[in-house]
């Protein structure tokens, strides 16, 4: 895939996983980084779990991006959790 298909896909993604798991975003550039970190943390699951990975700029390879970010998403808000 491009650079450019990897900055579109992470976008998307990383705006829908922010929505999922915080209900607002973390910034565009947040977004697109742990969009684009998700997209190959997901591929990466999905290969281990015995699936295809991100194939393209596609709806599967979207969903695959998306689950990887919610998991990125989910360790990067317990590690930055403010502690009171």
């Amino acid at each position: 895939m491009s650079f450019l298909a990897w900055i579109v896909l992470g976008l998307i993604s990383g705006f829908i996983a922010s929505k999922l798991v915080n209900k607002s975003g973390e910034g565009v550039i947040l977004d697109i980084v742990l969009g684009v970190v998700g997209a190959v943390v997901g591929g990466w699951l999905f290969t281990t779990f015995g699936m295809s990975g991100v194939t393209g700029l596609n709806i599967y390879s979207m969903l695959v991006a998306i689950v990887g970010a919610v998991a990125v998403l989910v360790i990067y808000h317990a590690v930055t959790r403010k502690r009171l």
